[in-house]
């Protein structure tokens, strides 16, 4: 009987020591996953800033080492440019990587979080793969119209900015070249005026002599 409690007793502690194994090797993986950030570490040049997308320790420098690169982002071009590593992003997304709120708006930008969605609908049973995989299609289809649009929409108002931006300047030349066409013309009948009184003034004396010389030969 002793010999029996003492087994239990063993297979208790044994039992007791696996969770113990266990929750803490849960608590530090845990701890890793709460402390791996998606973030942007800056590259480019001053004055052009280029950014990479970077699975990194939450307490290393903001651009120090990093675990993986993700990634490409450009805030330069309009619309900025994105290039990503999907299936890696979505896998640290998934695995409880934590991105900061500018990467978790380029990510879901890119998908990564209705793939996401998706496939966690796919685990519950909702729909299968081939139906996710077709939702994320038109997802993307959605997407890129919207793109089209907005493009189509920034040209037109360029363009419309541009004919505006045109007619003004040429509303100016015409102001202008009036302006200038009125001084010269101006100028002009100051000049013709100047030499009709300079003509008027030296007529003048003639007239008076022929006036004098008049009653003499009378």
């Amino acid at each position: 009987m002793k010999r029996l409690a003492q087994s239990f007793k063993s297979q208790y502690l044994c039992s007791r020591c696996h969770e113990l194994a266990a929750w803490n090797s849960n608590k530090k993986l845990l701890k890793a996953f709460m402390a791996t950030k998606i973030r942007l570490q800056r590259g480019g040049r001053k004055g052009y800033p280029v950014y990479r997308i970077v699975i990194a320790d939450s307490r290393a420098p903001r651009d120090g080492k990093f675990t993986e690169k993700l990634g490409i982002y450009n805030p330069n071009t309009n619309p900025a440019t994105v290039s990503l590593n999907f299936d890696r992003a979505l896998y640290w997304v998934e695995t409880g990587a934590e991105p900061t709120d500018t990467v978790r708006n380029i990510l879901k930008g890119e998908g990564v979080y209705m793939m996401k969605h998706l496939r966690g609908g796919v685990k519950k049973g909702a729909f299968d793969e081939a139906a996710a995989q077709q939702k994320f299609e038109a997802w993307k289809q959605q997407k890129e119209q919207k793109l089209d649009a907005e493009a189509k929409k920034t040209a037109d108002d360029k363009k419309a900015a541009a004919e505006k931006n045109l007619e003004q300047e040429k509303k100016v030349n015409e102001a202008i070249a009036k302006k200038v066409a009125d001084k010269k013309a101006a100028e002009a009948k100051a000049k013709a005026e100047a030499e009709a009184a300079k003509a008027a003034e030296a007529a003048a004396p003639a007239e008076g002599e022929a006036q004098e010389e008049a009653p003499a030969e009378a």
